[in-house]
């Protein structure tokens, strides 16, 4: 694909808008220094528009664009339960959770589990996620966003990684959560109208009258690709197997990453307080139901484009994380500009977003730990060291970790999926139970590695949702024991389940209901 003068022009004033508000927004009072709060979490005042917004924008990184459009071409809509259900589990979390962390005012999920655990527990897992959003999720949004503009521009996978970090580094390491989170309004709206437009020049392409002609000849041709379920005999049920995918692991994986992920949950600690907290997830939900629509749906039309020869289909086959890519091609000049930067601001934003919660767990869980006295400039310093330091890295580990397999987005779910039961097993049980304590967590959270391991080698062909499923089971069940026959945590480490605020505003109740009604008739729609 080649950029016009125009697309550049386009692209290069998206990158100086985005900058310029970047810095701005990031501006202190004359005489006032950055602390903590005013870097990790944006001085506690963020609005539940920008929660929402910057919730989407960094969740609908490379990984999610261009892995799911990747899926669509090889799986169909059915991949769509990643983004649909996630909707369910933001509003759960919004209701029942929230106001939990909130009332603690945490900077971090370990903080949360030290005051319910203690020290041990969140030294674990401070360490698990600073490696794993560097090695696992830092790395996969690199090294797709470096495929996909090599794909588009021919810059090489490692030129390209190379300019987006030093992008998403340039604009957030000076102004933190703040300078992520308002500049995220911007790329969510960037996002919305480059992602419809891919999607309507690929259905525009199609042999009919028309985009709108387009999508109902795509389902005609394709009814196999818009099964929601899919069957014992399709593409892709060993990644999503039938009805598993609603009743199964596919749950705990959205919990543990919309209820209890920093890199998503740290945009709400950030809110002004519980209501707003709670009504920037609801708007987060409602725009999750968008997202299949301008990934999946493009991913689906390129098999027909393959067929006819208007894309190279053999190198689709063997590496489907290049259909966007390809795709993007398909825009006209000056759109074309516009469609790259969407697809940059997914990347950034991502990047940004990990970056930010890297630096936070780093400095507030682990650093603060060994020196707990030091100013708070200081800490704001090693934070934004940390964050360098961890997209370095990321860039040299990327294509060892992530060139080698078929779908990236698939790989990040299955790595993920080892310590994801664990991670539920214990907010739940620290929430719910009395009972559960130190024992118990690192029971869940180390049984939780090993099972799936003794799972995975004796049977292998085991779809991963399903193993993930039965691994949080006997998880759940081998904490409470365990917590039941060792000491019982102190009283004050306990959650009071009356800090849940059960009464919600009119806008997320609003909200709420119209993203489940439309829930559910898409799932009649495609069952």
């Amino acid at each position: 694909m080649t950029l016009e003068t125009i697309d550049i022009i386009i692209i290069a004033g998206y990158a100086l808008a985005l900058l310029g508000i970047a810095l701005y927004v990031s501006r202190e009072p004359k005489g006032h220094n950055k602390n903590t709060e005013d870097y990790f979490l944006a001085g506690r005042a963020l609005p539940w528009w920008a929660i929402g917004a910057s919730l989407i924008a960094s969740n609908i990184s490379a990984e999610q664009i261009i892995g799911q459009s990747g899926e669509g071409f090889a799986i169909g809509i059915a991949i769509a339960a990643y983004e649909w259900q996630a909707a369910i589990v933001l509003l759960i979390v919004a209701k029942y959770f929230l106001p939990i962390f909130l009332k603690r005012r945490i900077y971090t999920m370990p903080q949360f589990l030290e005051q319910r655990y203690g020290a041990g527990v969140k030294n674990l897992m401070s360490v698990f996620w600073v490696a794993l959003y560097t090695a696992v999720n830092l790395t996969a949004v690199l090294w797709l966003g470096g495929l996909a503009i090599d794909t588009l521009t021919g810059w090489g996978v490692m030129p390209a990684m190379m300019a987006l970090a030093g992008f998403a580094a340039l604009y957030s390491l000076y102004g933190g959560l703040k300078a992520v989170a308002l500049t995220d309004i911007i790329q969510v709206v960037i996002l919305i109208i480059g992602g419809f437009a891919i999607t309507w020049f690929a259905l525009d392409a199609l042999p009919a009258d028309g985009a709108v002609a387009g999508f109902s000849y795509l389902m005609q041709e394709m009814p196999g690709h818009f099964e929601m379920i899919l069957d014992t005999d399709d593409v892709g049920y060993d990644k999503l197997p039938g009805i598993w995918t609603l009743l199964g692991g596919l749950w705990v994986l959205h919990f543990s990453y919309w209820g209890f992920n920093q890199y998503i949950i740290q945009r709400a600690l950030g809110a002004e307080n519980l209501g707003e907290a709670q009504k920037g997830l609801a708007f987060a939900a409602f725009l999750k139901l968008l997202v299949p629509f301008i990934v999946v749906i493009p991913g689906i039309a390129a098999v027909i484009l393959a067929q006819q020869g208007l894309l190279n289909g053999d190198a689709l086959s063997e590496a489907s994380d290049r259909t966007y890519g390809e795709l993007m091609g398909f825009a006209p000049a000056g759109l074309r500009g516009l469609v790259f930067a969407a697809l940059i601001a997914a990347i950034v934003s991502s990047l940004a977003s990990m970056m930010n919660s890297i630096s936070t767990i780093f400095t507030m869980d682990l650093y603060r730990s060994w020196k707990p006295d030091e100013a708070e400039t200081h800490y704001v310093t090693v934070g934004r060291i940390a964050a360098f330091c961890a997209m370095v890295i990321a860039l040299v580990l990327a294509r060892p970790f992530l060139g080698g397999f078929e779908s990236a987005f698939q790989t990040v779910q299955e790595y993920t999926g080892y310590i994801a039961p664990g991670i539920v097993i214990v907010f739940l049980l620290g929430f719910f139970d009395k009972r559960a304590n130190t024992a118990g967590a690192f029971t869940a959270l180390i049984g939780s590695v090993a099972l799936n391991l003794v799972v995975n080698a004796v049977f292998p062909e085991l779809p991963f949702v399903v193993r993930i499923w039965i691994v949080f089971m006997v998880g759940i069940v081998a904490a409470m024991v365990v917590s039941r026959v060792t000491a019982r945590p102190d009283e004050e480490r306990t959650v009071n389940l009356s800090d849940i605020a059960f009464a919600t505003s009119t806008l997320f109740n609003t909200l709420a209901a119209i993203t489940v009604a439309i829930l559910v008739g898409l799932y009649i729609w495609l069952w």
